[in-house]
């Protein structure tokens, strides 16, 4: 490596002073993960205006043999974006990179600099009476290319997919510090290797997203949502199968969650109350919408919900009245994680298995952790309508937390073993980053393991883009 004093110097040459940062108090925001479980050290941050200068910088890493790690809004939660604690790979943001570049109504199409914020780009579509339907509790400071970088899914996947399928085209630097540009608001292209795919969920280790165009729809126009009692998650799952059936397939969001999460968070989250009169196991919060402003969706809503009441699938819901009652209703289930938090430690599995598997896989993890542990809370919620369960379990009251994290990846292990055996994948929404890189070395195929390194090799032989992540 050359001399690191040179390095240093070239980079902060290319990216002028408002380019970089030095001082540790200010680079210290940067270098922990959310839920400090992961804390990085580094000799700059790095924070270029445009992709020539991001380019320039990877170059310079590129010659030196100085390792790099891409960093967005820092709202991961598997140490994806964190440098290591070596101090010797330097922190690349693109929040400065931050630009609505086009929005094209009529190809239904945005392009936008990867530091956008989401909840930027799903106003800017807003603004032109469209739709960008990715939305995540973390939408007003994550970041457009780290949501590329981690194929990111959130509420609304069950209608509009996830990332992978919102990308039209994107640019990105290459490891060796050249630019891509494969920008397209396409729709159709069976001309060759679709490339942008290779950086679409490798979270920074092929190179660095810096522009992504967009796939728009129309906006929305009639919103209802309901806050439904259920028996238990077999329930849910008929139950979405039904409202999709009656409501002409207007469901797009329809999530799971258990008394005990709820129960968490009126506990411990300020001005929030029980929708129902009654307490029961299990609730989904549904949500139909359309871009018909004819639809008749409340009327569609009361005919299903009285349909599932006569076939036993609910037992008692409230529909929001107004758009502030509906935010409230969306706060309960945006507010478990913070909630959880307040109960001490918690093991977090973010899996998915098909949908018609959650309600044997929650059973059976739940039975398969308590048995490991006596006393542990299973809080197991999420996105039923695509399968994605955040198996998150509480510590035992009066556990010390210390010894209770300490057995992650034992109570990991059990939980990803059930995942993989139902046919599903230990990482849904969050990512691999540094913490689940054994577990998808455990899980993956030979073949599998052998093709994203042969990738990864072609395309970094140096091992220099986010080295330590995902493999």
């Amino acid at each position: 490596m050359t001399n690191l004093p040179t390095i240093i110097a070239a980079i902060k040459d290319a990216v002028g002073p408002k380019g970089y940062m030095v001082d540790i108090r200010l680079m210290a925001p940067h270098l922990a993960e959310w839920r400090d479980a992961y804390q990085g050290m580094t000799p700059i941050v790095v924070m270029p205006e445009n992709a020539g200068e991001l380019a320039a910088v990877v170059k310079i890493c590129a010659d030196a043999g100085m390792a790099m790690v891409p960093q967005g809004g820092n709202t991961g939660l598997v140490g994806g974006a964190i440098p290591s604690e070596a101090g010797d790979q330097v922190l690349i943001k693109t929040s400065r990179m931050n630009k609505i570049l086009s929005i094209d109504p009529l190809d239904y199409a945005i392009t936008v600099e990867a530091g956008a914020t989401l909840a930027a780009v799903q106003d800017a579509a807003r603004n032109a009476d469209r739709l960008f339907p990715l939305s995540l509790a973390a939408e007003g400071s994550c970041e457009i290319g780290g949501n590329i970088a981690t194929n990111a899914g959130g509420v609304h996947v069950l209608k509009y997919g996830t990332m992978r399928d919102l990308v039209l085209g994107i640019e990105a630097v290459l490891p060796n510090g050249e630019i891509w540009n494969g920008l397209k608001a396409l729709r159709k292209d069976t001309a060759g290797y679709d490339l942008k795919q290779l950086f679409i969920g490798a979270e920074g280790t092929l190179g660095i997203v810096t522009k992504a165009t967009l796939k728009l729809f129309p906006t929305l126009k009639q919103t209802e949502t309901a806050f439904i009692a259920i028996e238990s998650p077999e329930a849910a799952v008929n139950l979405l199968a039904r409202l999709r059936e009656l409501s002409g397939d207007t469901v797009i969001a329809f999530e799971l969650i258990p008394r005990i999460a709820l129960q968490m968070v009126l506990d411990h989250i300020p001005d929030t109350r029980d929708p129902l009169a009654d307490e029961h196991p299990w609730y989904a919060l549904a949500e139909l919408a359309s871009p018909d402003k004819n639809a008749n969706l409340r009327g569609k809503l009361e005919e299903s919900l009285a349909d599932a009441l006569e076939r036993g699938l609910l037992r008692d819901a409230a529909l929001a009245e107004s758009k502030q009652q509906r935010g409230a209703l969306w706060r309960l289930r945006e507010s478990i994680s913070e909630a959880q938090k307040q109960e001490g430690g918690s093991i977090k599995h973010d899996i998915a298995v098909p949908p018609s598997k959650i309600p044997e896989f929650i059973a059976a993890a739940s039975k398969a952790v308590e048995q490991a542990l006596p006393g542990m809370r299973p809080v197991a919620f999420g996105h039923a309508g695509d399968g994605n369960v955040h198996f998150n379990l509480s510590q035992p009251k009066n556990m010390d937390k210390a010894a209770f994290l300490a057995r992650w990846e034992k109570i990991n292990r059990i939980v990803h073993d059930i995942t993989v055996e139902m046919g599903g994948t230990i990482a849904a929404e969050h990512g691999i980053g540094r913490r689940k890189r054994a577990e998808l070395a455990h899980y993956k195929s030979p073949v599998e393991i052998a093709m994203m390194r042969t990738i990864k090799a072609a395309l970094d032989p140096q091992g220099l883009m986010n080295p330590g992540k995902v493999i």
